[in-house]
């Protein structure tokens, strides 16, 4: 496993890990320490920079900014 890369996507923090057959993204500058998403399957680990930044927007649209939390 390698360590985190530092994305900043629409002004918000990520440290993403790519691990084996997953990438892991901690929302480091989110309301809610310790929460983010991974996306694992087939490739997951050698998407592009560009592909990541993309799963990040596609995250960030699904918050509720009263909760911080994915949008029921």
């Amino acid at each position: 496993m390698a360590g985190p890369v530092r994305f900043v996507v629409d002004g918000e923090e990520f440290d993403v890990v790519r691990d084996g057959s997953s990438t892991h993204h901690a929302w480091v500058s989110g309301p809610n320490a310790g929460y983010g998403f991974s996306v694992g399957g087939s490739g997951a680990a050698e998407r592009t920079d560009d592909e990541v930044r993309s799963e990040i927007r596609a995250f960030l649209l699904g918050i509720d900014p009263r909760t911080g939390y994915l949008a029921d």
